[in-house]
């Protein structure tokens, strides 16, 4: 048995029988962000049903299987929970050193109520953690939220935010891709259930009522939800979004109290607002009666759980039928995504989001690229830096739906050679086992690419590089590889295209950037496109380009064009530019022997025969 485990389940079991609400909400939260709603479900069982008549063992025996659930799939909520424990058995010593004994348990039917104090927002499951804070009264026990009597009221309604004025965010809305220039959020693509929507949240804001919208983790119901709470209420209207756990008993004394100030109750992840405090049926009722709408959003699972997994749990969920937001996008909903062209991020999901929906494309993307900016320390994933970096720039390059195999990726690290020489602690298993690992039970930085046992970057790494004008730019050594493993030739011409696209512009800084669009237009058969940029690299004095342009010359009959190319590189010592300037240079004196043999001079026709055995041997070809 894991000692450390064993610990943390016994802390755990202390913290559910001591009814201990601070302690209790910020597992509660940690452990609305593992992703499995059964998980957190019994986590809520432990404190409804307070263990029942279960002796010890079974209840340890529980709380190790969620224990170990966690462990396995969130190692770092895990830790979490370990420290939220951890600060629990030190209020225990230190009221234990105090007052020489603990306080009482509230009573299940106390009025003791939950105001968070510090924490960070869980909203839909934004990944920020909860906040342990030390204080000083009392001994200095930790303390977690205040915890105001029940007669301590609510914010009046005055303070709550008018819905011309609130944040879609702080209401739980994911956060997207923001660069100067950007709207907090893109524009709202309209969803298959909007019309029903639109019909329930106005007939709520007419009679009361409650709504609510389920969906897979990252399907967007917290955005659609919030579009039609926006599009069908007016400005004015108060929104009150009380955190998970909060009291809501006040509440109907408020809304008696408002006068004619429209008001809506916003309880996004609904499961963390039911209880006793919370939602209740008796409270719904009330609001209903007050004509105040109820508007919510819940997981599929979460909502099964509570609605069907067992009898008479179903509570404020009875009778009520929720919008379901499917996960995957109908053809109708991806045809009107590919309308917003003008903004910057729809167009980007609509190009790259490949088999991921649009609201995990831009959900996710915000937080694969923070992870991965922060991981090329030398303490954190430098190789998986780098390798996630490669294949962002072979994207950026063309390469990104077929996908890079593994050693191509090996292979092309050698391009970065700063990166890799502090990668060097980091093994490129290693590297490649953290980018390619799921995140948010959703995607790797690396998923897998069309062709069997290859790789590509997560679409919205490459769109956010790309958007950003302090990107480094990609390698010129890569463009060269990537058009070598691109897969067909029409990931070929796309290699040449973005080739053009994106060295064109610096094409004058730096002669080996002609080089190497010369050299892309070489291998893809544009000998004129090539001919160009390698005239251009010799004319800047790049002895090696200026063969090759004098070679492209004399294929085409320009002999005259190509001798002073081909001198300037057999000057600076290039053996192939002075082998070719020799052939050129004897191919033209057989010309001008050869007329003067045919006007019937001897010396001439008697040079001839050992000239024309010099310059017998076949040419070579363009490629090289």
């Amino acid at each position: 048995m894991d000692a450390e485990l064993e610990k943390l389940a016994q802390t755990v079991v202390r913290i559910v029988d001591s009814q201990d609400p601070d302690a209790y909400m910020l597992m509660f939260e940690a452990l609305q962000r593992v992703g499995d709603a059964l998980l957190r479900e019994r986590f809520v069982e432990l404190r409804e049903i307070r263990f029942g008549a279960l002796s010890t063992g079974p209840r340890l025996v529980i709380v190790r299987e969620i224990l170990l659930e966690v462990k396995r799939t969130a190692p770092s909520l895990y830790e979490e929970l370990q420290a939220i424990a951890e600060a629990f058995a030190e209020d225990e010593e230190e009221r234990a050193a105090v007052g020489g004994r603990t306080p009482a348990p509230v009573p299940s039917g106390s009025s003791a109520s939950f105001t968070r104090a510090t924490s960070n927002s869980v909203l839909d499951g934004t990944f920020h953690a909860p906040v342990i804070q030390a204080d000083t009264f009392s001994g200095g026990v930790h303390t977690y939220y205040t915890q105001p009597s029940h007669a301590s009221p609510l914010p009046p309604v005055s303070e709550w935010p008018q819905l011309d004025a609130a944040d879609p965010i702080a209401l739980g809305v994911r956060r997207t891709r923001r660069l100067p220039g950007e709207s907090p959020l893109p524009p709202y693509v309209e969803r298959g259930c909007d019309r029903e929507l639109d019909a329930r949240v106005r007939e709520a804001a007419r009679v009361g009522g409650l709504v609510v919208v389920t969906g897979a983790p990252l399907s967007g119901k917290t955005r659609t939800l919030w579009a039609g709470l926006f599009t069908n209420l007016s400005g004015t209207t108060r929104v009150f979004a009380p955190p998970p756990g909060a009291d809501l008993r006040g509440l109907p004394a408020l809304m008696r109290g408002r006068g004619d100030v429209g008001c809506v109750l916003w309880l996004d992840d609904l499961e963390g607002h039911l209880g006793e405090h919370g939602l209740t049926p008796a409270l719904l009722a009330d609001l209903l009666r007050l004509r105040v709408p109820v508007l919510a959003t819940m997981d599929d699972q979460a909502y099964d759980a509570r609605r069907f997994g067992a009898a008479g749990r179903a509570g404020v969920l009875s009778g009520v039928e929720p919008v379901e937001l499917p996960r995957a996008w109908s053809e109708g909903e991806s045809e009107r995504l590919n309308t917003f062209d003008g903004d910057p991020r729809l167009r980007a999901a609509a190009v790259w989001r490949g088999t991921h929906t649009v609201p995990e494309y831009l959900a996710v993307g915000p937080e694969l690229m923070e992870e991965w900016r922060r991981a090329r320390r030398p303490d954190a994933h430098p190789r998986g830096h780098l390798l996630v970096r490669v294949a962002i720039d072979f994207a950026r390059c063309g390469v990104s739906r077929a996908g890079i195999h593994a050693d191509d990726l090996r292979e092309a690290q050698a391009l970065y050679p700063e990166e890799s020489a502090g990668a060097g602690a980091e093994s490129f298993e290693e590297g490649f086992t953290w980018a390619t690992d799921l995140r948010h039970g959703v995607t790797g930085l690396l998923v897998a690419g069309a062709r069997r046992d290859t790789w590509t970057a997560f679409g919205s790494l490459v769109a956010d590089v790309e958007a950003r004008s302090d990107s480094p730019p990609v390698p010129l050594g890569l463009w060269m590889l990537a058009f070598e493993k691109a897969g067909d030739k029409a990931s070929r011409w796309t290699v040449r295209w973005n080739a053009h696209e994106a060295l064109v512009p610096r094409s004058d800084s730096d002669p080996e950037i002609s080089v190497v669009l010369g050299r892309v237009n070489l291998m893809i058969g544009d000998f004129q496109t090539a001919e160009y940029w390698y005239r251009k690299a010799a004319d800047a004095g790049h002895t090696e380009a200026a063969a090759t342009a004098g070679k492209l010359l004399a294929a085409r009959g320009a002999g005259a064009d190509a001798i002073p190319y081909l001198e300037q590189a057999a000057g600076a010592g290039v053996v192939r530019a002075q082998y070719r300037l020799g052939m050129l240079l004897a191919a033209r004196a057989e010309s001008w022997l050869t007329r003067a043999a045919e006007g019937g001079y001897p010396v001439a026709a008697q040079a001839l025969p050992p000239l024309r055995a010099a310059i017998a041997t076949p040419p070579d070809t363009v490629e090289e």
